[in-house]
């Protein structure tokens, strides 16, 4: 995985992670952003439909290993889990498809993201940083999102807890472009589902659970048996847009059964394993390829410049088990 061959790109990536540091403080050894997670191990079974998307291996195979990882939002190790500012949650997906071979699946928990480009995303950093509490309105966070409608709506998009991390969808939101083995190709996003069904708690319900009671229920669930997603990948539309996240398609565009995620084990060596994963939003497998949103050599830059300064960092507890202590 390449740092972006444009200074500039880097650059802008360095820049917001000093920015997610102003806003969160320097937590040395974790993410900069879903810094409080746990990493699951299993297994990924492609559909029958998977190979008349793309030809890409974890699509033709009869089964893919996988290490997929929940988080919370921010960049605080210890935020509780019934937090709202630990909303939306995270999942990122990889799969194993051999020595230092492998593509990875990055979702949260609300479908959209509340900038297109990295700058304003910077810009948007830079307001909420600004905007201590006591200050008059309309404070610099306010003002941001009067002149950007795609983040006041991303801000105001319901974002409810859920039961527990399996009982929630996650959706990729860039898109790509899948071609199978006749070159035939569409443009796609990531959805994955939950086999037990969506399910969510109200705020008082939300209230009144531990601070740490996401990942101790999943801790617990995956002890008991299988965690099952289903992944699917919605298909755009004549004239829908694929090179801007902010910009969710509608309802009724079909979406192609993918495959199924079976989560048997929280992965061993937890914090070492989740300190050394760097996933990486590019796909760079034969027959996914990337869109031309602006978002994703960023988001490659921040996960790769972040990765390795966590990697050089000392050994630390992963974020679950340290919110737990």
């Amino acid at each position: 995985m390449p740092l972006p061959s444009d200074e500039r790109v880097v650059q802008l990536a360095d820049d917001i992670l000093k920015q997610f540091e102003t806003i969160f403080g320097p937590h040395a050894g974790f993410r900069p952003a879903h810094a409080k997670g746990l990493l699951l191990a299993g297994h990924f079974t492609p559909s029958q439909q998977a190979a008349s998307l793309t030809r890409a291996p974890h699509a033709t195979r009869r089964h893919t290993p996988v290490s997929v990882r929940f988080s919370t939002s921010t960049g605080l190790p210890v935020i509780p889990d019934n937090d709202p500012n630990a909303r939306p949650f995270g999942l990122a997906i990889r799969f194993h498809l051999g020595e230092h071979v492998h593509t990875d699946i990055i979702g949260h928990s609300t479908d959209g993201f509340p900038t297109r480009t990295g700058q304003e995303f910077l810009a948007f950093l830079r307001a909420v940083a600004a905007s201590g509490s006591g200050q008059p309105s309309p404070t610099p966070i306010e003002v941001f999102l009067g002149s950007h409608p795609a983040a006041l709506r991303f801000v105001q998009t319901p974002k409810p807890s859920p039961v527990s991390f399996a009982t929630e969808a996650y959706f990729g939101v860039t898109a790509f472009r899948f071609t199978n083995a006749d070159g035939v190709s569409s443009y796609g996003r990531y959805r994955i589902v939950p086999k037990a069904g969506v399910a969510h708690l109200d705020e008082a319900a939300a209230k009144a659970k531990g601070p740490n009671y996401l990942f101790d229920e999943l801790s617990y669930r995956v002890s008991s048996g299988p965690v099952e997603f289903s992944v699917e990948v919605q298909i755009a539309g004549e004239g829908d847009v694929v090179d801007d996240a902010t910009v969710s398609w509608p309802a009724d565009r079909p979406a192609i059964a993918f495959g199924t995620l079976v989560l048997n084990a929280v992965a061993a060596d937890n914090a070492s394993e989740q300190k050394h994963i760097i996933f990486d939003p590019i796909p760079r497998v034969d027959g996914i390829e990337p869109s031309a949103d602006p978002l994703l050599e960023l988001r490659a830059a921040v996960y790769l410049i972040s990765g390795r300064r966590r990697r050089q960092a000392p050994e630390v507890a992963s974020s679950a088990e340290t919110a737990a202590s």
